[in-house]
């Protein structure tokens, strides 16, 4: 029987793959996903062009308590700013970059938004 746990990591590995196949559609290059720097992770590192973005994805089941976008707070924010950076100075990166929110929600049919340039 799956515990609610196991349910929820379930969600959003969905969620991420679901993110993965829209920004591939959209034309970006999936660089890295779950990149970890100390307390942050990013889910999706993605370039499109002469462009690194940095996305977070959110997942729910239902909208029913609130949409997944919701859930990115200040705090979530400054460690993907702080795990960015650090990702960029790796990378020698010298081009622009961006942090997007891509919100998906699992109803019938599944409902993804795309937010670009969420914050920073």
């Amino acid at each position: 029987m799956a515990t609610p746990i196991n349910n929820h990591i379930r969600t959003g590995q969905l969620g991420e793959s679901m993110a993965q196949h829209h920004l591939q559609q959209q034309g970006y290059t999936i660089l890295q996903k779950n990149y970890r720097y100390k307390r942050a992770e990013i889910d999706i590192i993605a370039q499109k062009e002469e462009l690194l973005v940095f996305i977070e994805v959110k997942t729910r089941a239902t909208d029913i308590f609130g949409y997944p976008e919701e859930a990115v707070n200040a705090r979530k924010e400054k460690l993907l700013v702080n795990a960015a950076e650090e990702f960029i100075l790796a990378l020698g990166w010298e081009h622009d970059i961006r942090f997007d929110i891509i919100s998906v929600t699992l109803t019938s049919p599944p409902v993804i938004h795309h937010i670009e340039d969420a914050f920073y």
